[in-house]
């Protein structure tokens, strides 16, 4: 299969290109070309900068693929992108489009509605937000895909995790918190309700949709566990084999915490649920990891690469997320003296 990655440098666009060439497809990844990444040698690299049509085109225009996987939409949404410019020059060319959305994708006034799914609302806030614009790149993929019969499909992943997690607020810290028995602290009582996917899910589920007809034209939420923060914390504790240090935040405190001293998944703004029953019946995938079994494989990696010794927080120059246990401790103290 000739397969096209839109993106690939960095986490998710990375492990799908693993995923592609460990199945021995052919591989060519089309990204801006400044994100330092060590392909297999048999990956072809497109250097382009997809908010100019006009390097686009040079790049790929009149090339056909089987499979497109667009895994770029937040360079998208930072820089503005002509959505049907893009969809001009694969028209015809391509087998199947897979782009990578979000559950922000969602009407984010949902927040607290269980469980959603792919038929509720979508965010409508525009393409200057994140997830606005993903919402708009989808209206726009399946306009055409009703019109002309593009065969685009959207998956809308929870929060993923996994090895090479790019967004420095998620598993690795807290494996840290865990380690070094630093306070975990938890908002809105641990109550939040969060989804988790482990990447190589997303990336086989990518996979499979390839290869299912149905999938065309249709919207899936992809992988998802579901657990509020205090089963979370409980469950990655057990992982590390440390007791959790959990100090919760009395809601009238929570403006005070200027400084992020917790998960932003922890947050009230993230509390939901998806479905996966859709994908379940329509697309042949397996989940290889439950939410243990994925944060075990992690946690093993994580000791790999040594990322037990960090001395500093890590920080994405895309993301921005990072830790501060400094900050940390000293509100820790706050709660404790009252």
């Amino acid at each position: 299969m000739k397969t096209l990655v839109l993106g690939g440098s960095v986490f998710v666009g990375r492990h799908v290109v693993d995923a592609l060439t460990t199945a021995g497809h052919d591989v060519a990844v089309l990204n801006r070309g400044r994100t330092p990444a060590a392909f297999p040698i048999s990956v072809e690299r497109l250097v382009a900068d997809r908010t100019d049509l006009n390097q686009l085109r040079a790049a790929i225009g009149g090339r056909d693929w089987d499979a497109v996987f667009d895994v770029s939409g937040f360079v998208m949404a930072a820089g503005g992108s002509d959505i049907d410019g893009l969809l001009d020059l694969l028209d015809g060319q391509v087998g199947h489009y897979v782009y990578v959305s979000s559950i922000m994708a969602y009407d984010q006034s949902l927040v607290g509605v269980f469980p959603w799914t792919e038929d509720l609302r979508t965010n409508s806030t525009g393409p200057s937000t994140y997830g606005g614009f993903k919402a708009m790149a989808e209206a726009a993929m399946l306009a055409r895909s009703r019109t002309h019969g593009f065969p685009a499909t959207i998956v809308r992943p929870a929060a993923i995790y996994g090895p090479d997690n790019n967004i420095f607020d998620m598993e690795t810290p807290m494996f840290l918190r865990l380690m070094h028995h630093r306070p975990v602290l938890v908002p809105h009582g641990g109550l939040v309700v969060g989804s988790y996917g482990h990447v190589d899910d997303l990336c086989g589920a990518m996979l499979a949709i390839v290869d299912t007809i149905a999938a065309r034209g249709e919207i899936f939420n992809v992988t998802g566990d579901s657990l509020d923060v205090n089963a979370y914390i409980a469950l990655l504790a057990e992982v590390v084999g440390h007791e959790p240090n959990v100090e919760f935040i009395p809601d009238p405190m929570l403006s005070e915490a200027f400084t992020p001293v917790y998960g932003h998944l922890f947050g009230a703004r993230h509390h939901a649920m998806i479905s996966t029953e859709k994908m379940r019946r329509l697309v042949p995938y397996t989940p290889r990891y439950n939410v243990r079994t994925g944060h075990e494989h992690t946690f093993r990696w994580f000791l790999d690469q040594g990322l037990d010794r960090v001395e500093v927080p890590l920080v994405d120059p895309v993301w921005r997320a990072t830790w501060d246990f400094e900050a940390e401790a000293v509100f820790a103290k706050r709660l404790r003296s009252g």
